[in-house]
């Protein structure tokens, strides 16, 4: 009777339910979802706005199409911000001096290459979340592409 009492006294613990939403991830989402109902409430981007968000249910959802989604998107955002400076050269209407840059009431004046190496360094911070293991683990991978399963 003892042998059955402590094979029923340990827990089976699987890797599917050791897994929990890193921190990381969480912040990351959080920034996804202020972003996209900023957005929305803006009006501006619309569409974009709710493939982000479906992306989020995805990624909260642990289907594994929420991280290909999640690499995808910060690869291509990553691509977008290092081509900023090229896309933004027009010789014709080049403006000197610093960009004024306002949050709520404090306004600072930052030269536009400081602005260009934050929002570089942002988006690599982004593809560091979305490749790293912890995350990885999140997601089951065994399932398949459909984000509606």
């Amino acid at each position: 009777m003892s042998e059955q009492e402590s094979s029923l006294a340990t827990p089976v613990t699987t890797p599917l339910t050791q897994a929990r939403l890193p921190k990381r991830l969480i912040a990351l989402l959080l920034l996804y979802v202020a972003a996209s109902v900023s957005g929305l409430i803006a009006k501006q981007g619309v569409l974009f706005c709710l493939l982000t968000l479906l992306m989020v249910l995805a990624i909260v959802g642990r289907q594994k199409a929420g991280l290909i989604m999640l690499r995808g998107y910060t690869l291509v955002q990553l691509a977008l911000v290092s081509m900023l400076p090229v896309i933004l050269y027009d010789p014709d209407n080049l403006v000197a001096g610093p960009t004024t840059v306002y949050l709520g009431q404090w306004q600072g004046k930052f030269p536009d290459y400081v602005i260009l190496i934050v929002l570089i360094i942002l988006s690599l911070l982004q593809v560091w979340i979305a490749f790293d293991k912890k995350v990885k683990a999140w997601f089951k991978p065994k399932l398949n592409l459909n984000i509606m399963n």
